[in-house]
Parts: C-alpha cells; structure tokens; sequence
C-alpha cells in the first residue's frame, strides 16, 4: 500500500480508508477521514492518542466508537454533515476540545455533559432540527462563536447569558418570537444574526451590547425598527432590517 499524504503531521485518508493502522498514523497530529462513504469508524482510530485533529465530516454516520473518548489530546473535531441523532457520549472526556463541528445533522437537543466542555472556543449545530437549548450550554465561558443557524428554536435559555467571552451569534432561520433579556449580559459580543425568525420586538436589553458591531433582523415581522436597535445603531452598529 502507499503511504497516505502527510502534509505538516496531518494525514489525509479521504476516500481511501484502510481497514488496518497505516503507516505513519501513529505520529500524526491530524487525521482525515471526511468524504469516504464510512458507516463507521476504522477499530485503529482509538491508538492515536497524539491527535489534535480529526475529521470524519461528510460521511453516513450513525453514531461515533467510544474509542474516540481515549483521544484525550483532541482539540478539533469535525462531526458534520453524517448521520448522527444524538451528539455520541464518546465526546464527552474530551476534556481540551476547542472546536466542535456538528453542524447538517439531525441533531434533535444537546445532551446535559455539553456544558463539561469548558475549553469550547467554537460550536458548530447549524442545520439540525434542534428545538430546545439546555441551560448548562450557558457554562461554555470560552465559547467564542456559536452557530444555531437552521434549526427549530422557539426561545433561547436566559443562561445563554453566561457566555461572557461570546462574539457571534448566529440563530438564523429558527422559530424565536421572543430574546431573553440575558442577552444583554454578553458584553463582548459583535456580531448577532437575528434573520429569518418571528420576533416582533426585541429586548431593551440589548442596549448593554456596547461592543456590538453588526445586527441582522431581516426577515422578521417587526413592524418598524425596534427603539433599541435604533440607540445601537446611533452608537456605530451596523443594523439590516
């Protein structure tokens, strides 16, 4: 067999997954194994205890191996666009992960533990079918960006209020008709995409978000520019609605 690409101790498998541990795996900081068909993970995967990356995106996964829990010095996973109906518990002793995608799935709510996820600096759930946030999502106080887009949200737990490092958020294309004035906590927040949801009015809150830059209300039933997002826009926010 010849040996799989490595480009800066990442070894790319795409399309090409062996059934035994190829050479060079062992040393490798990350690992490929997106776009190649997999209803599972190759039995090898658990030995690479050096990994920092792992990308098994774009395939038709059902679930993940609890051998993907024995990769302790995991900093990013991509997850995305497979099958998964739960996020897997083989996640949750990833004690050093920063980055988390698991976005085009069909994701119905998040499990409890996500809030263990301490050192989450990004998370990806868009285009899932998730209908309701769990409170302890609020105790990610590295979370820097959170992607909520395409989902079926009605509401957002007012303990979103505790991401106290978060920049983005994005809750595109949902269900909300109403913000919790929890929002207004986030003071380190930049950008907030509101588009494509029900609101018909916003908190006056959100005047707190003294470092917001951009707000996106398009596509809601707002019968004319909130008074808040208008005090925000007089501060230098770009405000589209």
């Amino acid at each position: 067999m010849r040996p799989p690409p490595v480009t800066d101790a990442i070894v790319d498998l795409r399309g090409d997954v062996p059934a035994t541990l190829p050479p060079g795996a062992m040393e490798a900081r990350g690992l490929v194994l997106a776009e190649s068909g997999l209803d599972g993970l190759p039995a090898w995967l658990g030995a690479l205890t050096r990994l920092r990356m792992l990308d098994v995106a774009h395939n038709r996964l059902t679930a993940l191996p609890d051998a993907i829990g024995a990769l302790r010095a995991l900093e990013v996973l991509y997850v995305g666009d497979n099958r998964l109906t739960a996020l897997p518990e083989a996640i949750r002793p990833l004690a050093v992960l920063t980055y988390l995608g698991a976005d085009a799935n069909d994701l119905p709510t998040l499990p409890a533990w996500i809030g263990e996820l301490e050192r989450l600096v990004e998370l990806r759930l868009q285009d899932n079918r998730i209908d309701r946030l769990p409170p302890w999502l609020g105790r990610l106080g590295a979370l820097r960006a959170l992607h909520l887009r395409g989902n079926r949200l009605t509401a957002l737990p007012g303990e979103l209020g505790g991401l106290t490092s978060l920049r983005h958020l994005d809750v595109r294309a949902n269900a909300l008709r109403t913000l919790p004035d929890e929002l207004g906590a986030l003071a380190r927040l930049r950008v907030l995409d509101l588009r494509a949801n029900r609101l018909t009015e916003l908190p006056a809150a959100l005047a707190d978000l003294h470092g917001l830059e951009k707000l996106d209300l398009r596509w809601n039933p707002l019968a004319s520019k909130p008074r808040v997002a208008a005090e925000l826009e007089a501060r230098g926010c770009f405000v589209l609605w």
